[in-house]
């Protein structure tokens, strides 16, 4: 009859096919079905993460291990660091140093006797202009392998004397 023939479905590319074939009943009855019982296992007292799941291994007599662990969730910032009132309490103020008002004149002063630009003057030393825009505008901080080229190239003394 109807259910012997085999009957195909079209599936979502146009290339697939797929062919179901439908046993007849004297096949069937040929089959021998034995039942298959899945049964849950009682939770284990080492997987439980949850109240619910510490109770459930109690309930089954599971063992359960009630240990804390060393600084357990010690992520939390409840305290205040030890420090923290001489941290409050600091007053001195940390900055770089930055260049002074006499360096960046001798430098700007010593680029202009040359009849250099502070493009120029960075093609000298190797430095991109924008350094030495930072030196002639005090946004700089001081660093004496720079200082060392720019008095090579100028022929200027930039280091040695303090504020």
């Amino acid at each position: 009859g109807c259910c012997a023939r085999p009957t195909r479905y079209k599936a979502s590319h146009a290339h697939a096919r797929v062919t179901l074939i439908y046993k007849t009943k004297t096949e069937m009855q040929d089959n021998q079905w034995e039942p298959v019982v899945f049964n849950k296992k009682a939770p284990k007292a080492a997987d439980a993460r949850t109240n619910a799941q510490i109770a459930a291994a109690r309930q089954t007599g599971g063992q359960v291990d009630t240990s804390k662990k060393f600084a357990a969730g010690g992520n939390a910032q409840r305290n205040a660091p030890q420090n923290a009132a001489k941290l409050e309490n600091e007053t001195e103020v940390f900055a770089h140093d930055a260049v002074s008002f006499d360096l960046k004149m001798a430098i700007m002063k010593g680029r202009q006797a040359k009849g250099m630009t502070q493009k120029d003057l960075a093609q000298q030393i190797a430095e991109k202009p924008s350094v030495i825009n930072d030196y002639e505008s005090g946004r700089a901080i001081p660093d004496n392998k720079i200082l060392g080229k720019l008095e090579r190239v100028l022929g200027v003394k930039l280091r040695g004397k303090k504020k």
